[in-house]
């Protein structure tokens, strides 16, 4: 079963806030890099990265697209100012190169089919993606450090999906030119151009 991304952004464990203001740092500054005046968030769960961008003032045009119907009622209640649609990562509801900065991060190891999905995020972006997941074995082993699911060695009960760094770049690098790939632990983070 889904579960929303509150827990994670809302964490007090000492470890886990590092880890994510770490990935949360880094995401805003890949952004702001390219300078976008659009932004989508495909799987923009609660919406914490679009209130980041809003608040540092990047883009004029901010969205998120987001299928879990609790997510996007946590999203209205505590980021009101950011605009989240229901919407399925396999058929995005907008024309071919919509947005500036396409970003998807920690999605597509949810999923069955990666693949097909990273066509459509390719098609809405005008130019560039930024795509992260987890980077494999480092985030499992993190997991059992931090005492999850030590009885299943640390694996995460949703992720259907498993890459490592390199893995994960040559599944990009089918679809895309690759700029720049971070590994922010425990996860990776690319930054592409179609």
């Amino acid at each position: 079963m889904q579960t929303t991304n509150l827990e994670k952004h809302t964490t007090e464990n000492p470890v886990s806030k590092f880890f994510l203001n770490n990935f949360k740092q880094l995401l805003l500054e890949q952004v702001k890099k390219l300078k976008p005046n659009s932004v989508l968030d495909v799987g923009a769960g609660e919406g914490f990265h679009l209130e980041m961008f809003r608040q540092n003032k990047i883009g004029k045009k901010l969205e998120g697209i987001e299928y879990m119907d609790e997510a996007l009622l946590l999203a209205k209640q505590m980021h009101p100012k950011v605009t989240i649609k229901k919407g399925d990562i396999y058929k995005l509801p907008y024309q071919a190169n919509s947005f500036d900065v396409v970003i998807c991060t920690e999605v597509l190891e949810h999923i069955e089919d990666p693949t097909a999905a990273l066509t459509e995020l390719v098609r809405v972006s005008k130019k560039y993606l930024i795509l992260t997941v987890p980077n494999e074995p480092l985030f499992t082993i993190q997991r059992i450090l931090r005492g999850k699911n030590v009885l299943k060695l640390g694996a995460h009960p949703e992720h259907i999906q498993h890459w490592t760094s390199g893995s994960f770049e040559k599944l990009v690098a089918k679809q895309c030119t690759i700029i720049d790939s971070k590994t922010p632990l425990p996860w990776t983070m690319i930054t592409a151009k179609k």
